[in-house]
């Protein structure tokens, strides 16, 4: 009798702990999910306003009635902005530009981060440590700027496309990535005459999609948002008209809203500078959302690239 009183009373303390557990779990997730609500505020909310500003009249935005919700409807910004050739020439380009350095930039990680792999390949050690030494030190931007002066590569698509093509720090994921691929795999390809490039085509990219697409997404997102190479590099006006990435011309953009806002401050001429308004923010919308709308094609990679990746190094 008492070996089944006994019994029955591990049982219900068992069963008290487990209540325990799953109310501090769910206290736990409720925690989590408010943290990651207001999180989502945070970024959600500066979006809202933007776009809120971009449909409001300019009146509305002198008198900053506008938060999140558009005060008297106007989509004259947008239209100004589809009508007019610069916008349009620059947001292809720059769509472009985006594909062509994505496509270099993983491709030359791929190459850089297969081959240190392999616990035979000559050097690798050192190539590894010259790959960190460039993380920490760089030349600079004056030296970058006179290289590319003495290539002749300034006023030209290149010197937006090769000077940062590659990424050290992506390197280092990609190599960590393929390091988590089991070593027998590819020494089976390798008794069935595979060589390294036949091995890195069927055993490690198929095996690799969740970090190229990391990485992929991370480079897209890294050239479509630059502007500062284009400000440097490009300083012929006939060049600025044609190889003006969306972001630098939002740059100009706000550079130039400022101006008419200060020059409308001085002529008390507040409408002139709520148009401008207007118009700035309906560039950044152009500018933020074809990028927004890669992160739901390629967000179920983003935790098997990165945290995959990370586990071997």
């Amino acid at each position: 009798m008492s070996v089944v009183n006994n019994t029955g009373t591990l049982n219900h303390k068992k069963i008290h702990d487990g209540m325990i557990k799953s109310r501090s779990t769910r206290t736990g997730d409720w925690i989590i999910a408010a943290i990651c609500f207001i999180l989502m505020l945070v970024c959600l909310v500066p979006m809202l306003h933007v776009l809120a500003s971009s449909l409001s009249a300019a009146e509305n935005l002198i008198r900053n009635d506008v938060f999140l919700w558009p005060k008297g409807w106007n989509i004259e910004a947008y239209a100004k902005v589809l009508t007019t050739p610069k916008y349009l020439r620059s947001l292809g380009w720059t769509a472009v530009l985006t594909v062509i350095c994505t496509v270099l930039s993983i491709t030359l990680t791929i190459c850089a981060a297969y081959p240190l792999i392999y616990p035979n390949l000559k050097g690798g050690k050192a190539i590894s440590l010259f790959f960190l030494l460039t993380m920490y030190f760089s030349a600079g931007t004056i030296p970058n700027y006179l290289l590319l002066n003495e290539l002749k590569m300034l006023d030209t698509p290149y010197a937006l496309i090769f000077p940062n093509c590659i990424s050290v720090f992506n390197v280092i994921i990609m190599r960590s990535f393929l390091y988590g691929v089991p070593d027998s795999l590819r020494e089976a390809a390798e008794i069935d005459g595979a060589g390294p490039l036949r091995v890195l085509v069927q055993v490690y990219l198929p095996l690799s999609l969740p970090v190229i697409a990391t990485l992929s997404l991370f480079y897209a997102v890294g050239r479509w948002n630059g502007f500062s190479d284009a400000l440097m590099y490009l300083k012929d006006e006939a060049a600025k008209d044609k190889y003006s990435p969306i972001q630098l011309l939002l740059y100009n953009v706000i550079q130039n809203a400022t101006k008419t806002a200060e020059q409308a401050a001085l002529e008390n001429a507040d409408t002139s500078a709520g148009v401008s308004k207007t118009i700035q923010m309906a560039t950044v919308m152009f500018a933020t959302v074809p990028i927004l709308l890669v992160y739901p094609w390629l967000q179920r990679y983003f935790v098997a690239g990165v945290t995959i990746g990370a586990v071997k190094g």
